[in-house]
């Protein structure tokens, strides 16, 4: 199927050269060769070249292109997408855009002249001038190596593999690639590296924010602290997505922070959410003096009737109130506590999945409503929360039937 010989010429400049070259027909019947400068180099080709022909996986294209090269045309895909409305987000397309740049083919960013982003770790060991041909599983894991000495999150590595993945898949998809060697590929990080347990707020530490928020915003804290929505699908909601008088929200759209709004993340993000009877008192009275209230308004706009800026909200909203809560102390400290620690606004959603897991929702329920994408991601992040007093009782038998004597 392929065979091995040796080759001399001599240069226009008289010097002469050798190098040893295979020679094989691939699966359309076209001739291919390959040069290298050993006989070693050259066997190890050839038992390779002949498993990818049986096998059917042989690409030409994959010792010409780069990875460079599959990616780029990655993103004016992405891009094309985005620009067309398929699925595809500015944000999605920026994610994408900053794992190549910075860190697949972290040479881009440099030709661009550009800044490295704030919070991006300085990376030289991309796979950028790599043929699709030589990058195995073991050179993809080698990478991954890199990422991780350079001081690369385990996150933020995977990340990083899942659009090298996605890449691949592209190259596969233009007939470049047979098989994607970063499938597979996982980055394990020490234990103290995994999912951290989610301490929500304590319901006090919300009471304390609340009280000091001015009317409107009140609401805004309250609805998401009582229905776990992302922020994004808050910015979304409008009134057509809340029935007052079944008492529920359904999400299903979500907007992010270049003002697009699409679908939810995923399929288990549509969801309906049931809403308590103070917060649907309290969300009729917003609507009676709402400017915007028609079933496509939004319901928590800002003050032209748009999407509420999340990143303005926040600086200018929420972090105030914990000021607010540090001025109060230092002012009459007998009176009032210190201020709690600040956290993120997406504490707010874990605390609306920590008081349905007190309430007795049973982990199916929790799931559903938070729209996580399956059972263990909501057992992940919040499986300690929840308590049995089954539990509690199956331990006091082992205890009163196997240590009695020393209790």
């Amino acid at each position: 199927m392929a065979s091995v010989r040796k080759r001399s010429w001599t240069t226009g400049k008289g010097e002469k050269r050798a190098a040893w070259a295979v020679d094989f027909t691939d699966e359309t019947g076209a001739r291919q060769r390959r040069q290298f400068q050993t006989k070693r180099e050259a066997d190890a080709f050839r038992v390779d070249i002949e498993g990818q022909l049986r096998a059917g996986t042989f690409r030409a294209d994959a010792a010409k292109v780069t990875v460079r090269e599959a990616a780029l045309g990655f993103l004016d895909y992405c891009e094309g997408r985005m620009r067309r409305g398929e699925r595809m987000t500015r944000h999605n397309f920026k994610v994408y855009a900053g794992h190549v740049n910075n860190y697949i083919v972290p040479e881009l960013a440099r030709e661009a002249g550009g800044k490295r982003p704030p919070r991006t770790i300085a990376f030289d060991g991309g796979v950028g001038g790599v043929k699709l041909a030589q990058l195995t599983a073991a050179r993809v894991g080698d990478f991954r190596d890199r990422l991780r000495d350079a001081g690369v999150s385990v996150p933020t590595a995977r990340k990083i593999l899942g659009t090298l993945q996605l890449i691949l898949e592209y190259a596969i998809s233009r007939d470049m690639l047979a098989t994607n060697p970063a499938r597979g590929v996982k980055v394990i990080g020490r234990r103290d590296e995994g999912p951290r347990k989610i301490v929500p707020p304590s319901k006090e530490v919300l009471r304390r924010l609340i009280e000091v928020a001015d009317e409107d915003f009140r609401l805004v804290l309250i609805f998401a602290s009582a229905t776990g929505l992302r922020a994004g699908e808050l910015h979304a909601l409008r009134w057509r997505h809340i029935d007052l008088a079944r008492g529920e929200v359904t999400v299903e759209t979500r907007v992010d922070a270049y003002g697009q709004e699409d679908v939810t993340k995923t399929a288990a993000g549509m969801r309906t959410v049931p809403l308590g009877a103070a917060v649907v008192a309290m969300l009729k009275q917003w609507k009676l003096k709402a400017e915007w209230s028609r079933p496509d308004d939004l319901v928590f706009p800002n003050r032209r009737g748009g999407y509420t800026g999340h990143d303005n909200m926040v600086k200018r909203k929420f972090l105030p109130l914990f000021d607010r809560l540090a001025a109060l102390h230092e002012a009459e400290p007998e009176k009032y506590p210190p201020a709690p620690a600040r956290f993120n606004w997406h504490a707010l959603r874990h605390f609306a999945v920590s008081c349905w897991i007190e309430a007795g929702l049973n982990p199916k329920t929790v799931q559903t409503f938070a729209g996580h994408s399956s059972l263990q991601v909501t057992m992940d992040r919040y499986g300690h929360l929840f308590r049995s007093e089954d539990h509690k009782a199956a331990m006091s038998r082992v205890a009163k039937e196997n240590f009695s004597q020393w209790l």
